[in-house]
């Protein structure tokens, strides 16, 4: 599977998509946000804090882009009715939508099992797996009647080979992994959709440097050097391509990057 240099940008052609990301606010959906709306995409900013949201809301406008939508919701406490909700507003504001991107994540905390709280497991599997699920599935029906949909998640090495006192959030993004290759097993036969998933590995975010406090952080890739791969992905995968599981930190090495979602 061909990937883009990740030395070079990528000129993605967005004019007239819809594309919704999960936790635009965040370290690593902010700048895919940001590319998005500057490739012509209305972009759909999911985040749980309103004024974080105006504040990109506000970059974009200022920048040229076209003009988005905000979304605040809080996944911890979202139920199946506000998901639903979330495609009734989209259908009826915009009239479509061609890409979902999966970055929103929420950490817990870290220590031993015995030590987690059964709530904050709760907490953490419904960021990060139910309401990817809830979004995904919600959503599918506007993606369906795209010409060319794509569905990217974000998963976490620690979700592959978990380790002590990840808990919650090593058992959520085994979780969302199983959930991506569920869905793209599900989509093979469907012409006009596609599921890929990212393992950003470490890249310099807020959530890396709760996780890892001590860590030289200006040694670690920023975010924005992984924009081009979801862009291709939003944007310039073909169909006989999908079902990608793609390690990011190989890609930006120029080593083979790509694994099959599917067994």
């Amino acid at each position: 599977m061909p990937l883009p240099d990740p030395s070079l940008p990528l000129a993605a052609d967005l004019h007239g998509k819809v594309v919704l990301i999960s936790g635009a606010t965040g370290g690593l959906g902010r700048p895919i946000a940001l590319a998005c709306a500057r490739a012509g995409a209305t972009v759909v900013l999911h985040a749980r804090v309103v004024r974080k949201l105006e504040e990109l809301y506000d970059e974009i406008v200022a920048a040229g882009g076209p003009e988005p939508t905000i979304l605040p919701l809080d996944l911890a406490k979202a139920q199946a009715a506000d998901f639903g909700n979330v495609a009734s507003a989209i259908d009826a504001q915009l009239g479509r939508l061609d890409a979902l991107v999966h970055t929103a994540a929420q950490l817990g905390s870290l220590g031993p099992v015995e030590h987690q709280s059964f709530d904050s497991w709760l907490a953490v599997l419904r960021v990060n797996l139910a309401a990817a699920l809830g979004l995904t599935r919600s959503l599918a029906r506007l993606l369906e009647a795209s010409v060319d949909a794509s569905v990217t998640f974000t998963l976490d090495t620690r979700g592959e080979t978990p380790k002590a006192y990840w808990g919650a959030y090593a058992a959520s993004k085994a979780g969302l992994g199983a959930l991506a290759t569920t869905l793209a097993d599900e989509w093979e036969d469907r012409e006009r959709m596609r599921v890929n998933a990212v393992v950003p590995g470490p890249i310099r975010t807020p959530l890396r440097n709760l996780t890892h406090p001590a860590e030289d952080a200006s040694a670690l890739p920023l975010p924005e050097r992984l924009v081009p791969l979801y862009l291709h992905l939003v944007a310039g995968q073909r169909k006989d391509e999908s079902g990608a599981r793609i390690d990011a930190q190989a890609w930006l090495a120029g080593a083979p990057a790509v694994t099959s979602l599917l067994p």
